[in-house]
């Protein structure tokens, strides 16, 4: 009886540590020695509506300074990312694709954004399928990491970076090249239809701040980058961030804006930052 009572203790131990996470953007750090508290904001990259809430300006606004994934202020990052777009080892799109499927994506790319693949051929596939966000969704694009700046410069605030844009962009050369001209080639293939119904579907559990289903979203999603890549897009970085944001925190309360995706799950920021002895909770 001993033995089954520690064993059952011992499987609603486990439930307890997986429990979803409640539906909020917006979560306060504190304890763990901060002398005052500093919040985690999960954002998306693209959007219809990028308007923070009363809580959101609240908090940015007890804070003083803003961290990103990346340094979005430096006037250098397009720069920098222009060095890390190209394939490593001269290996090009025209290679990893056969002559018929090379051309099926030049003429969508032709169709979409008026240049040929051909201007592409040894940009990592990635890349060029982020040129196509804008005509996934029925509206003009906004970013929540631009309102998050705005509102931070008004504040005469500094923005800073988590990562490198040599980091963010290494991710991409970890991602194999022929995963990424698959998806792209699947793209062209469906003139964007799957994507633009898996972008509204985003948006929509965006809007409903669900970040465990926006996790869930990408580990279903037929989309091979995002759903067989989850360590190299998310977990890995996740672990790289937690030492950084524990170093700023201590030294001022901090606003902490990363892609919602990052939140969630048992390697999500939140998770990690309890594990470090944080107090996380989330703000409504």
């Amino acid at each position: 009886m001993k033995k089954i009572f520690i064993s059952l203790l011992t499987l609603l131990t486990g439930l307890s540590f997986s429990q979803e996470l409640e539906k909020s953007l917006l979560w306060k750090i504190s304890g763990n020695g901060l002398k005052q508290d500093s919040y985690l904001y999960g954002t998306i990259h693209i959007t219809c509506d990028a308007t923070l809430d009363e809580n959101t300006l609240k908090a940015l606004k007890a804070t003083e300074q803003l961290f990103l994934e990346l340094d979005m202020d430096d006037k250098s990052m397009q720069m920098q990312m222009m060095k890390h777009m190209m394939m490593k080892d001269g290996v090009k799109l025209s290679t990893l694709l056969s002559a018929e499927d090379f051309k099926i994506v030049d003429e969508f790319l032709k169709k979409n954004i008026n240049m040929s693949a051909k201007m592409f051929d040894s940009f990592k596939p990635f890349i060029i399928t982020t040129m196509l966000y804008p005509k996934m969704i029925d509206c003009s694009f906004q970013s929540v990491e631009t309102e998050l700046m705005k509102i931070t410069k008004e504040q005469n605030e500094e923005v800073f970076g988590l990562e490198s844009v040599e980091d963010q962009m290494k991710v991409f050369d970890n991602i194999p090249y022929q995963t990424q001209a698959e998806e792209l080639l699947k793209t062209a293939k469906g003139d964007l239809t799957k994507d633009k119904e898996e972008m509204q579907k985003m948006m929509a559990i965006y809007q409903n701040k669900d970040i465990e289903g926006m996790l869930k979203m990408m580990d279903n999603s037929d989309n091979k980058i995002t759903s067989e890549n989850q360590d190299v897009l998310l977990n890995n970085r996740n672990k790289n961030w937690i030492s950084k944001m524990t170093e700023v925190m201590m030294q001022k309360p901090t606003f902490f804006g990363v892609g919602a995706g990052h939140l969630a799950g048992e390697e999500g920021v939140i998770k990690l930052l309890r594990k470090k002895g944080f107090k996380v909770e989330a703000v409504k």
